[in-house]
């Protein structure tokens, strides 16, 4: 079967109005439907030994060739031949009379009908008033009906008698692209083709033949960019070759332009999106989803990206031959296959679910965008997190939050009393949380924080922003040992804060820590701390004397602006 479009000679002799390139290049023979093997040849072998049936029901996704194949049976059963001798033919002339009144929409025996407009039982009646006469000049007296499954009951009841036992003049040719909401009835009365959705190989071809008939210079990955948002749809992939060709007015159609008319993200910029998620750096994938959302890439469909990046490294996992595809770009040649061989299918299942979640919100957010930002920020605090077969080895194993009760730690020296002290092994003893069996191994704990500043630090790198805060501004350290912090909160701070911090630094560090809350005054906060050094400055205490009333509100180091 070729592949190769042909303009339609009604459409193409002689100066005509501009025709859109779907309507140009409809197939006038059933060799020039791409895609559809089975059904051409099923259709053709039926012709050819004359087991015409009395009424077919043609179903598929938009823009496959529903209606076009319609037509060409229309053409099929009606063509006389060039000499006006001939009979029903899988190949028609396309030059008698009635090949070039049915490809010109005029033949007063092949009537077509949209059930999504005439969806009522009286309608059905009109159209079946004509069954009992015979055609006027054609064979075959042929409807067609697109959209069927719009018809009422009514309209199906009506339909059902007439399309069972019709007359020998009158086939009924439907179309639909619900087939579900056709009654069994109905579908039992009639030969079903499938017609499959375009292969996007198939449909590179067809625009790449195209393009030069119509003067436009088109880039390779320009057309497979078309093709893949085609969806199988040669319809919709000539409607947007059509605008791509308009909008590059008479220059070259490259791929950069259709991504940016298309709203896409690049695929690479896809890849370093997904890389950084899986690796829980959030300001990275959120610096990366800005910078194509300023691009003009729609947030939803980013989201669409990811979710497709997911299901092929899941098909890597499982089918590593795919990998060699030719038709498969360098960037999911070189970087795809490493991703798929470093991520767990665990982990690939559950980033597929947390991205499927987020675009059904996305769709339904006001703000897109920032629908988008919380899944993106989600993924990345769950990349860390150990799957529940690791969860339970790991705790088969003994590792993780440590379940033996600590020894009470000797009372305060900073007087007062204690007003709380919380344990984490302890805690994990007496009311096991879901935030234990997510406890990492002992194998990858990190080094014991040596100071409470240090203390503060982890709990930023490990992304607590809320604990951390608290830790740094709204407490007073009174004191700090190996496995030992009492400090004194003031009222911001939760009254569980020290549970908490008690938990995740056994958690962290595979030592039991003992996080106790005094009423002794203790030292400074650790920002009351940045700000005296920093008005201790020559350069600042000088600015701060020029403009008095003036305060420091934040310190930040250098580094941390690069």
């Amino acid at each position: 079967m070729t592949d190769r479009p042909s303009a339609d000679r009604s459409e193409t002799e002689g100066a005509e109005a501009y025709r859109v390139l779907a309507r140009k290049y409809r197939p006038t023979t059933f060799g020039q439907l791409i895609g559809q093997d089975a059904l051409v040849r099923t259709l053709t072998n039926s012709i050819n030994s004359g087991r015409i049936a009395q009424g077919y029901m043609l179903t598929g996704v938009r823009g496959v060739g529903k209606t076009t194949t319609a037509r060409l049976i229309a053409r099929a059963l009606n063509c006389i031949g060039v000499d006006g001798k001939g009979g029903p033919t899988p190949e028609p002339c396309g030059v008698c009379i009635h090949c070039k009144a049915i490809a010109e929409d005029r033949h007063v025996d092949v009537l077509e009908m949209d059930a999504a407009s005439r969806t009522g039982i009286d309608d059905i009646r009109e159209l079946l008033d004509g069954v009992r006469y015979r055609p006027t000049s054609a064979r075959y007296k042929i409807y067609i009906v697109d959209e069927v499954h719009m018809l009422s009951e009514k309209a199906f009841n009506a339909l059902l008698k007439t399309l069972e036992e019709p007359p020998e003049h009158v086939k009924f040719i439907f179309a639909t692209t619900e087939i579900r909401k056709v009654p069994v009835t109905v579908l039992s009365r009639c030969q079903r083709f499938d017609l499959r959705r375009i292969e996007s190989a198939d449909l590179q071809k067809l625009f790449a033949a195209i393009a030069p008939r119509e003067g436009a210079t088109v880039e390779e990955g320009a057309l497979a960019l078309i093709a893949r948002a085609a969806d199988g749809s040669a319809r919709d992939g000539l409607s947007i070759l059509d605008q791509a060709i308009s909008q590059a007015a008479g220059k070259q159609v490259t791929e950069g332009a259709v991504r940016d008319m298309l709203g896409l993200a690049d695929r690479a910029l896809v890849f370093d999106l997904f890389e950084s998620v899986m690796s829980g750096d959030v300001k990275k994938a959120l610096d990366l989803l800005a910078d194509q959302y300023a691009a003009g890439a729609s947030p939803v469909v980013i989201l669409q990206d990811l979710l497709e990046l997911v299901h092929w490294l899941t098909r890597m996992k499982v089918a590593p031959d795919g990998a060699t595809d030719p038709a498969l770009a360098e960037t999911e040649r070189t970087r795809g296959v490493a991703m798929a061989g470093k991520l767990g299918m665990p982990v690939l299942s559950r980033s597929w679910q947390m991205l499927l979640k987020g675009l059904s919100e996305a769709r339904a957010a006001p703000m897109p965008l920032q629908a988008v930002e919380m899944v993106l920020v989600r993924m990345a605090y769950a990349a860390e997190l150990p799957t529940p077969a690791d969860a339970i080895k790991t705790l088969e194993s003994g590792g993780g939050v440590a379940v033996s009760r600590p020894q009470p730690s000797a009372p305060p020296s900073g007087g007062g009393g204690a007003r709380a002290v919380a344990r984490g092994g302890a805690m994990a003893e007496q009311a096991p949380q879901p935030t234990a069996m997510l406890a990492q191994p002992a194998v990858v704990a990190i080094p014991q924080p040596q100071t409470f500043a240090e203390v503060v630090e982890l709990f930023t790198q490990k992304r607590e922003a809320i604990l951390a805060t608290h830790l740094k501004r709204n407490v007073r350290l009174v004191r700090f040992e190996n496995g030992v912090i009492e400090f004194n909160p003031d009222q911001k701070v939760p009254k569980d804060v020290a549970g908490q911090v008690g938990k995740l630094l056994t958690q962290w560090t595979g030592q039991r820590w003992v996080v106790g809350v005094v009423n002794a005054a203790g030292q400074p906060s650790l920002h009351e701390q940045e700000l005296d050094h920093a008005k201790a400055d020559p350069l600042i205490k000088s600015i701060l004397e020029a403009f008095p009333g003036a305060t420091i509100e934040a310190v930040r180091r250098a580094e941390d602006d690069k």
